[in-house]
Parts: structure tokens; sequence; C-alpha cells
């Protein structure tokens, strides 16, 4: 068996901890927090992970988020599919999973994950983190994250709490981008998607206003999870193998 390197000192010990409301069978779900300004120029090689061009010339924040998410990944894989291997980076910049999984990287603040699963399980899966922004920034950005009418749906949600509603906006619509676009290869944004229903539990539901592609028409409803760890918000929306309903039941 492939023995698999220590963390880097610049990333904290990693927790398997399911941070969401439900668990979902199959789904292997790591995280850990890391300190950007601990990136040694060694720590790639020692952790056995390859970044892209793009990367290994980045700044040391983006470095860091980089590796602490693969190395999330790597050992999601592990969990998931018995392969610690690290998901390398499409042309396109979407991750590059091993053939039969599927998965998801996030990162906010310093702190990283990673979900992963077997494709005859989940046909995808998007995991997004953000950390909840200001009432006043919340308030300034509703326009451009919120469909107007979203926007008239949930005017209460507005009034009352502006920054943590449109960050959850705002996360649930990444969420939804990360488990499509890999299905349809199709890039879509935030006037393309709307949130139909939420409640404070963790359930939440949306609804594409677009088609992406045949399986995907306007009008599809997908359901998700979400949860609010410290300040930072988490979701997630996983995508059944031969249908579009949500595995949403542990």
């Amino acid at each position: 068996m492939t023995t698999v390197p220590p963390l880097p000192p610049c990333c904290h010990p990693q927790d398997d901890r399911w941070p969401l409301p439900r668990p979902l069978p199959g789904l292997h779900l790591v995280s850990l927090a890391f300190e950007a300004t601990e990136l040694k120029p060694e720590d790639f090689r020692r952790s056995q992970v390859s970044p892209p061009a793009s990367v290994a010339r980045a700044v040391a924040k983006r470095q860091a988020e980089y590796l602490a998410g693969r190395l999330c990944a790597r050992e999601a894989l592990r969990r998931a599919a018995g392969q610690p291997l690290t998901p390398g980076q499409n042309d396109d910049g979407s991750p590059l999973w091993p053939t039969g999984t599927m998965g998801s990287i996030t990162h906010t603040h310093g702190w990283a994950a990673a979900v992963v699963g077997q494709q005859h399980e989940y046909a995808g899966v998007g995991l997004d983190a953000e950390q909840i922004m200001p009432d006043e920034r919340g308030h300034s950005l509703s326009r451009q994250i919120l469909t107007a009418p979203e926007q008239e749906r949930f005017r209460q949600e507005l009034t009352v709490q502006a920054g943590e509603f449109v960050t959850l906006v705002f996360s649930l619509k990444e969420t939804l981008f990360k488990a499509l676009y890999p299905l349809v290869h199709r890039r879509f944004y935030f006037e393309h998607a709307e949130l139909v229903s939420w409640q404070p539990g963790g359930n939440a539901r949306l609804r594409l206003l677009t088609q992406l592609s045949p399986d995907w028409p306007i009008g599809t409803e997908l359901d998700a999870q979400f949860a609010r760890d410290g300040q930072r918000l988490i979701s997630l929306i996983a995508v059944g193998p031969t249908s579009h309903s949500i595995q949403s039941e542990g």
C-alpha cells in the first residue's frame, strides 16, 4: 500500500467529522485548518503534491490553499476508494479526479475541505465554504447574487440578516455550479438559478432558470444542505447516479 507522507507544518491535523446536518452514504468529507504564512518552499515536494504552473507561480496564500485542498482530497479518496491519490487539474482549472471517482474541493480563510465519492453511487457533488460577510456588504451584493424574484421572496431575510443570508445564497449557487459543471461542461452564473426555499435546520432547494443540457432543463429543482460552522457557512449538493434527485437522507 502507498505510504502517505505526513502533513506539512503549515497544515493542522485533518478532521473527518461531517459538518452538515445529514451524512450521506458513500461520501467522505475531510477538512483541515492551515496557516499560509507557515508554507515552506519544500512543502509540495515533501507532501508529494505537484502544483500546476499557475499555482507554482502564485503567491503563498494561493499555494497554501491548493496544497491544503489537495491533501484533504487525497485523504478523502483513500477513505472513499482506497486510493491515496492526489487529484490533478483540468485545463479549465477544475479538479481532475481518478477514474471512477468524483468530488469537490473548497477553501476559505485558512480552512480547506474536500468531499469524495464513487461514480457508481453519485454522478456529481458540490461542496462550498464561505466566510459570512457583514450585513452592509450583504446589502450591497444582494442584487448581484439574488434574482429580482429572490429579492422579493426573501425580503424579510434581507432585512434582518442580510450578510448571512446573502452568503448562504452565494454558497448554495457556487455549490450548484460545482455539482453540475462536470456533468454539463457549461458555465452558468448567479442569475441562472434561484433559491426556492430554505429552513434554518439546514435544508434548501434550488431551481435552474436556464437549460444546461437536455438532461438538465430549465425548472429542474435540486435539494441541498448547509450548516454554519463558526463564522463560515458550508453547503453541499450531491447528485444521484441516474437521476436528478439529491441524495439527501442519511
